[in-house]
């Protein structure tokens, strides 16, 4: 993120330190990004890694596309182009770098995916492992969750309010026909659950509403628009916007 943020120039292009991404394929991902496009990414197509790590990468890069609707061959490849306006619409914390062709995406973004070398690791060593498995895994999912419902929380916190009120009502009425019809005791863990479930239901419902007087706060206090125009034109002349214009 501090890369970014410092980068000057109109074009911002990534790789890998330990040079197994060769600097050599960056012409190829500008003249791609000329053709129009937002964000090119590199697909290290023959992979020069063991095949465990090939294995898990493949399995991840299909996870990701599945989940966040932008099907990529090859997340984990650091050598990409990016605009410097679609950097500017995404606010990269934590380590969630790994997922910034889906959230260039969300930010309204046009990707394109180019094959380039991959070389042997000469130098360094690799950090691949369980740990980082799981990292991506919960990542994964707060990326879903932002893409999904970053703008509209209350669907998130009103559909968890829904299920439990309705399994509040199922269980009291099957308890009240337990007690009525087959003799049943009241205090029965059917009934303690039913109880419990519908006060947990109405939180659902208040954190629904306070998320969505927070995510209102917090965009009209950075007054940042929860859509993004490519293009716009005036009744008298057309003015294009700056993400149309080519990269110098």
């Amino acid at each position: 993120a501090a890369g970014f943020d410092h980068a000057r120039g109109r074009v911002v292009v990534t790789l890998d330190a330990d040079l197994q991404n060769p600097p050599e394929e960056i012409p190829r991902l500008l003249a791609k990004l000329h053709e129009g496009y937002d964000l090119v990414s590199g697909w290290r197509k023959d992979r020069r890694d063991e095949s465990t790590r090939s294995f898990l990468s493949r399995t991840a890069n299909r996870l990701i596309g599945s989940v966040t609707g932008v099907p990529l061959h090859d997340y984990g490849c650091t050598l990409k182009a990016y605009r410097r306006e679609i950097l500017d619409d995404i606010e990269l914390y934590g380590e969630l770098h790994r997922f910034l062709p889906a959230l260039g995406a969300w930010a309204g973004a046009r990707i394109a995916e180019i094959e380039v070398a991959h070389n042997p690791r000469t130098a360094g060593r690799s950090h691949y492992g369980s740990e980082r498995i799981l990292k991506v895994f919960f990542d994964l999912i707060t990326v879903k969750l932002l893409m999904s419902f970053s703008t509209k929380p209350a669907y998130v916190f009103g559909l968890g309010g829904v299920v439990t009120l309705v399994t509040s009502v199922l269980l009291g009425l099957f308890a009240i026909y337990r007690k009525i019809f087959l003799g049943g005791e009241w205090m029965s863990p059917i009934t303690i659950i039913s109880i419990v479930f519908f006060p947990l239901a109405v939180q659902f419902f208040l954190l629904g509403f306070i998320a969505e007087i927070a995510t209102r706060a917090y965009h009209g206090a950075r007054r940042k628009k929860t859509y993004a125009v490519r293009t716009r034109v005036s009744s008298a002349e057309g003015e294009i916007s700056r993400r149309d214009r080519p990269p110098d």
